[in-house]
């Protein structure tokens, strides 16, 4: 069967090649009847439309966006926050057709999709600081929105108050009276373990503020800390960590942890060693992901609210392709979405 092309249609039509072509590029450029036939004549003939390649190099632009992931992809799908805030992404830009591309961190000798995809922008979602693939987006000159990163000049960024979360969870469990507190956080790269200087604690950004924010809280009221980091945000590396702080002659009696996962996992610890949460020992999660709410006990949380979050970063990211189209120099904002705690049955007055 010989291929079929615009101009195969165009014949079978009575129209011009241009014409055909707008029925799939340009629409408004033609009637709706007109348009309708065309379209039913491609069908007829299994024209599936113009090579998408081509497509976009008339248009200039290819139709999708992408999103850079953290360093494990694996992790990224296990993780209710991740997940929420991807599906909250694709709803929102789902009214404009863009498609979008999920960009791992790494790639290979051959293929390195942060520079080798067609993308018109990306989400930078909370990857590492030096990362190649960022590199490569930056040098691509592509229009980039940062989440849970700290914000860059030029760029547009979402964040959340992590600092006010931070200082938010930290000030109930002093409220509560609590006198030594654990803290349990996150860094990819390390230090692992029991961390002795607690300034070391905080991988990221966000582990960072929330980390900083515990700190200053709890130094300032003269609460004694000792912190443990492990390398991914995980219920197995959680429950390995708690046990790192609860398995001690002189324990903490409350336990900040850098998400509502790891806080789970500090309260299966506890469990496990015979402890009771909250009468031994108090936890304080972060998101109020679903698991906060489905733990028993309930966590006591700080919420961010992950919907808006995904929300606000795909509507800048389409108000960033939007100015590089426009070669607009107005400075991209920086929206920082605000925290809350939420007090439930995982915390309670430190035992006497």
């Amino acid at each position: 069967m010989a291929r079929v092309t615009l101009q195969t249609i165009a014949d079978r039509v009575g129209v011009s090649r241009m014409t055909v072509s707008n029925a799939f590029s340009r629409p408004d450029q033609l009637s709706a009847s007109l348009r309708e036939t065309i379209l039913a004549t491609a069908a007829e003939l299994g024209y599936v439309g113009p090579d998408p390649a081509a497509r976009a190099l008339a248009r200039g632009t290819t139709g999708a966006v992408g999103i850079l992931l953290t360093d494990s992809m694996g992790t990224a799908f296990r993780d209710d926050v991740a997940t929420t805030f991807f599906g909250a992404v694709a709803e929102e830009l789902a009214p404009t057709g863009l498609a979008v591309t999920l960009l791992p961190l790494y790639g290979s000798a051959d293929a390195i999709p942060a520079r080798d995809v067609p993308i018109d922008g990306a989400l930078v979602y909370a990857c590492p600081d030096g990362a190649a693939a960022l590199d490569w987006l930056v040098r691509r000159r592509l229009p980039l929105v940062y989440v849970d990163r700290e914000p860059t000049p030029g760029a547009a960024s979402v964040t959340v108050d992590e600092r006010s979360g931070g200082r938010q969870g930290a000030e109930h469990l002093v409220a509560l009276g609590h006198r030594h507190v654990g803290l349990l956080t996150v860094a990819f790269d390390g230090p692992h373990g029991l961390v002795p200087d607690g300034e070391e604690v905080g991988g990221d950004f966000v582990s960072r503020e929330r980390a900083a924010a515990w700190r200053e809280v709890l130094a300032a009221a003269g609460v004694r800390t000792t912190a443990v980091q492990v390398r991914e945000n995980t219920d197995r590396e959680g429950y390995e960590g708690a046990r790192l702080l609860l398995d001690a002659d002189d324990r903490p009696t409350g336990i900040l942890c850098f998400s509502d996962t790891l806080a789970w996992s500090a309260v299966r610890a506890a469990q496990d060693l015979d402890l009771h949460v909250p009468h031994d020992v108090s936890v304080v999660g972060f998101d109020d992901a679903q698991i906060a709410r489905r733990a028993r006990p309930a966590l006591t949380t700080v919420r961010q609210d992950v919907v808006a979050k995904g929300r606000a970063a795909a509507a800048e990211l389409t108000a960033a392709i939007a100015r590089h189209r426009n070669g607009s120099q107005e400075e991209p904002p920086h929206v920082v979405l605000p925290t809350e705690l939420v007090v439930r049955h995982s915390t309670g007055p430190a035992p006497a």
